[in-house]
């Protein structure tokens, strides 16, 4: 499978394509690794420094979902037949990969086939889905601050569970985990009506 940033490229820049894209349009890309590919694909506009907005929440929904399926040990993922035909802009899509591939392409130099049984065998698959799942509901909280580190977390640990690179997502489990934590400190904070955990603590 060649590297994601030249399909991407490929795909979105230097091939003709209509005005609108679907997600059934994406997943030719993807391969036999259809899950890693799209925690990546569908976590990379919340994850980038400058996210795309309104795309937090229906895309944590679609994660969530893949997640539980990796969970069960699904190898091949459901996704239902009105979200995979919901057309995209792809001049949004393209505005998004413009900041992304170059942070996509730092990556992948680093990335390589290791620590495999992470991302191949029921444990590592069902600690990923679960770090995902986590992470997917903290997408679909529409506060900021809930969206950018965990969407980070998935698309690290996607990009392991794409490549085999165990050690990689790995990486974004711990990613997944500062997420979450985040996530919960915000939701406690407004719950208590305080402008932070760290701030109850310290007090």
């Amino acid at each position: 499978m060649a590297k994601l940033s030249k399909e991407l490229q490929r795909f979105f820049f230097d091939e003709e394509r209509q005005l609108r894209v679907t997600l059934s349009d994406i997943l030719l890309l993807a391969g036999e690794r259809v899950f890693g590919f799209l925690f990546v694909i569908l976590s990379f506009p919340s994850a980038l420094p400058v996210p795309a907005p309104g795309y937090s929440t229906p895309f944590g929904v679609v994660i969530f979902l893949l997640a539980v399926q990796l969970i069960k040990g699904d190898k091949t993922p459901w996704i239902p037949h009105k979200w995979v035909n919901h057309p995209i802009e792809l001049k949004t899509v393209q505005g998004v990969l413009k900041t992304g591939i170059p942070w996509l392409k730092r990556i992948e130099i680093l990335s390589r086939p290791r620590l495999t049984s992470v991302c191949t065998s029921l444990a590592g698959r069902t600690i990923i889905g679960l770090g995902v799942a986590l992470c997917g509901i903290s997408m679909m909280i529409p506060i900021p601050g809930t969206n950018t580190l965990p969407a980070m977390g998935i698309f690290v640990t996607g990009f392991g569970l794409l490549e085999d690179d165990g050690a990689t997502s790995l990486a974004g489990l711990v990613l997944c985990l500062m997420g979450i934590l985040l996530t919960t400190s915000i939701l406690f904070a407004l719950f208590l009506g305080g402008s932070s955990l760290l701030d109850l603590l310290r007090g």
